[in-house]
């Protein structure tokens, strides 16, 4: 019979029957089995109606509750099978006698589970073990990360500082509607909304790949900023002035594919691959060309910033639902 096992077990051990060795009078043996020493006595684990087999050796080779138990110096309870018995759940007590064995076990991968061994850990006073589940955990709960982190701008130089942190192209919306002096036209609240929906939902396309910021606390109402490489490449303000009335009116427009075009133009600027200048010219940015070849003009176009606009100064407010007016300047 080998010396050590482990697992749980269906039922209770069959009884072994030893034959009495010749020569030896009844009584002068003990029938059943008998260790040949210490570390090789077999013990019953009976921990929470879950079965174990083990030995003294695995108990005791560690400072626990359990080499406390074995070893004397705490009370032990049994039953008339002679199963040791432990008010416990069982479900993690076989990691927990593996790891009294080698030293280390694996760790499984649901938190939960880590939780729950790291209470039976703590229990059984096994530091070894409290210690790799305290670390998984902890590694876990570094490791996780919303789907999509949205900073709020609270301060200019706080939005410097994360432009200056990031290696990828930033998409920024800054809206405000207490920036407003006048009245807003009837469709200007769905309008703004629209703009902030539009934004989350672009953060959650392509939140691997840019860097989203919200401002709440600019001089714009609505305003969409693009940067990359940590300079602004295009702007998009969505608010005008209207005259249709004998007073003034804000109203918040709502460019959707201009938006969509400039967050896919930005995309250029991801790193390590620099802005492609076949590229940008095709999307109206810096042009290509060798870099000794350049003149003056090309440097600060490659420095201007796109700025995309709707009329600030509207006389009526008749145009056709869908158009828009825009300027480039």
């Amino acid at each position: 019979m080998s010396a050590e096992a482990s697992g749980p077990a269906a039922a209770e051990a069959p009884s072994l029957e030893v034959a009495k060795p010749s020569g030896l009078e009844p009584g002068s043996v003990a029938y059943g089995l008998k260790p040949l020493t210490t570390n090789s006595k077999y013990v019953k684990l009976n921990v929470g109606g879950s079965l174990h087999y083990t030995t003294l050796r695995t108990l005791t080779g560690q400072d626990s509750r359990l080499k406390a138990m074995f070893s004397g110096r705490a009370e032990v309870l049994t039953d008339a099978g002679g199963w040791v018995l432990i008010d416990r759940s069982g479900r993690h007590f076989g990691t927990i006698l593996n790891y009294l064995r080698d030293g280390s076990v694996p760790l499984p991968e649901s938190t939960r589970e880590l939780g729950e061994l790291l209470g039976e850990a703590r229990y059984y006073l096994v530091q070894g073990l409290i210690e790799d589940c305290q670390l998984a955990l902890q590694h876990k709960r570094e490791n996780v990360s919303p789907l999509c982190l949205i900073p709020t701008v609270t301060s200019p130089r706080e939005e410097q500082q994360l432009l200056a942190s990031t290696s990828k192209p930033v998409v920024k919306l800054l809206h405000n509607r207490s920036n407003n002096k006048y009245s807003y036209t009837s469709t200007s609240d769905d309008n703004l909304l629209k703009n902030i929906e539009l934004f989350d939902k672009l953060a959650l396309r392509f939140h691997g790949r840019l860097l989203f910021l919200k401002d709440v606390l600019g001089d714009e109402i609505c305003c969409w900023s693009f940067y990359g490489q940590g300079r602004k490449i295009a702007e998009v303000c969505c608010t005008s002035i209207v005259y249709a009335t004998e007073k003034k009116q804000t109203k918040v427009e709502f460019p959707e594919a201009r938006i969509f075009e400039e967050t896919l133009n930005i995309l250029i600027y991801e790193t390590p691959r620099g802005p492609d200048p076949a590229l940008l010219e095709a999307t109206g940015g810096a042009a290509g060309g060798g870099g000794a070849g350049r003149g003056e003009d090309e440097e600060n176009r490659e420095h201007r910033v796109r700025r995309i606009h709707v009329r600030r100064h509207i006389t009526h407010d008749e145009r056709p639902h869908g158009q828009q007016i825009v300027f480039k300047d």
